[in-house]
């Protein structure tokens, strides 16, 4: 059994489902029945044999341990399976049993198969990725208004908005959509070689005429599938795997920026914000008092995976031949780790995202903790007409200095600095209120809900 007990990232999402051995098997017995149903379609077998051979897809008991076992006898499952299949197909009609397969390979059944489910599992993703999106926005518009410390390299820099972080993230999450939607997820037909000669075969014996059946064929099954057909069969051309893998990295590195920026403003003495509160959310197994940020984590946890099953991807693109030996094979479970962790993580996201707690009151005090320093840069650029650039940042810089030090306020020792008494006059309070330093957030954050309308 694959539970997802040690990759807590997808249980319970749908990814358990969608993905499991169970539907690899349906989806590569639904490749089956859908060339069955083209080929009798365009006439290569008879259109009588279709209805066994979809009985047989929809009542099939494959013991799915017992073909894990079975199939280490050809290094893929499909031998094994077909031959199951035929089988079962034969008990219902003897017949039909004839035209399962006909003119396939392992490869075009289990290539099919694979972007069938990867298409189930992105449209789930999509839907939860658009949950996440719409929470951002929400966030984004909510706090376009409450100012926040900014951090660079871990310190306090200048003053933002909460808005604006939620809208940074919310970037993320739209160049993620954008990328699930766009990536290509073509059928496999290509028979031993990919010159579909067996299909062709077969269809000269029918008395079908052969010219353009490849494309005819081609087309008609990855209808029935309902996915894009390809130019020529990409048994060992391996761009719609590699971008299947960077598309889950995109997916699961913008959730986990969101999660890394949550776990920081988490801290017990930052507080800014918390994940959704729940009776048994976040539980120490030791201390009592705590509530662990777990659906961060678990985000985290995904971001920190999902880039070393893209590179092993990125491996297939060296295929060997018109078959690759290993290679191929070497594809199958890091896709589908891959598949689930970013289903898992936008998943998670959503339930993150939906239910963050925002504590204003703590961004502000946590703003004023350096007693107006982060606006040092707003008061550099009043100075630097009237001390020079240069020199208004090296003053200021003692100043700050001496504030941390404890040698006064940051706002008083201003006050004091014999440089600065004609300098700043009466505009001092002004310039050191953060709420009066953020920049164009308001505009930006107002640029971005505009492209998540588009969107999501």
């Amino acid at each position: 059994m694959d539970t997802g007990l040690l990759s807590l990232v997808w249980p319970g999402t749908g990814m358990d489902t969608l993905l499991a051995d169970e539907a690899w098997v349906e989806a590569m017995l639904s490749v089956e029945v859908a060339l069955a149903r083209t080929q009798a379609r365009l006439g290569v077998i008879p259109s009588d044999a279709v209805g066994p051979i979809a009985s047989a897809a929809k009542s099939a008991r494959v013991d799915v341990a017992g073909l894990a076992v079975r199939a280490r006898g050809s290094a893929n499952p499909v031998v094994e399976l077909v031959g199951e299949f035929t089988a079962a197909v034969a008990e219902i009609d003897a017949g039909a049993a004839e035209y399962v397969h006909r003119g396939s390979t392992s490869q075009d059944v289990l290539d099919s198969a694979t972007m069938l489910l990867a298409a189930r599992a992105l449209r789930q993703t999509d839907a939860d990725l658009c949950r996440v999106a719409n929470a951002l926005a929400r966030l984004a518009d909510e706090h376009r208004r409450t100012p926040m410390a900014a951090r660079t390299l871990t310190q306090q820099a200048v003053p933002t908005t909460f808005g604006l972080k939620a809208a940074g993230w919310l970037t993320l999450v739209l160049d993620a959509l954008e990328r699930v939607r766009r990536v290509a997820l073509p059928v496999q037909l290509g028979g031993a070689a990919g010159t579909l000669a067996a299909y062709l075969e077969y269809a000269r014996a029918a008395g079908v005429p052969v010219e353009g059946h490849a494309l005819a064929l081609t087309e008609g099954v990855a209808a029935e599938l309902g996915l894009p057909a390809p130019a020529a069969p990409w048994h060992t051309q391996r761009t719609p795997v590699l971008d299947l893998g960077w598309v889950c990295v995109a997916v699961t590195g913008a959730l986990g920026k969101v999660g890394v920026d949550v776990l920081g403003a988490g801290r017990t003495e930052v507080g800014e914000v918390a994940e959704p509160s729940g009776e048994r959310s976040g539980q120490s197994s030791a201390m009592p008092q705590k509530r662990n940020p777990v659906l961060a984590t678990l985000l985290v946890s995904a971001a920190r995976q999902a880039p070393a099953y893209a590179a092993m991807l990125a491996q297939s693109m060296l295929a060997e031949d018109e078959r690759s030996p290993g290679g191929w094979q070497s594809e199958w479970q890091p896709l589908r780790e891959s598949l689930r962790l970013a289903g898992g993580a936008a998943h998670t996201a959503a339930e993150l995202t939906e239910g963050l707690r925002v504590f204003p009151s703590r961004l502000a005090q946590n703003l004023a903790l350096g007693g107006g320093t982060i606006v040092a840069e707003r008061l550099n650029v009043a100075l630097a007409p009237i001390l020079g650039k240069a020199a208004a940042k090296s003053l200021l810089g003692r100043i700050a200095a001496r504030a941390a030090a404890g040698e006064g306020g940051f706002a008083d020792l201003l006050r004091t600095t014999p440089e600065l008494e004609d300098a700043l006059g009466d505009t001092l309070d002004e310039l050191l209120d953060p709420a009066n330093y953020l920049g164009a957030a308001d505009e930006l954050v107002d640029q971005v809900l505009a492209r998540k309308a588009t969107l999501a």
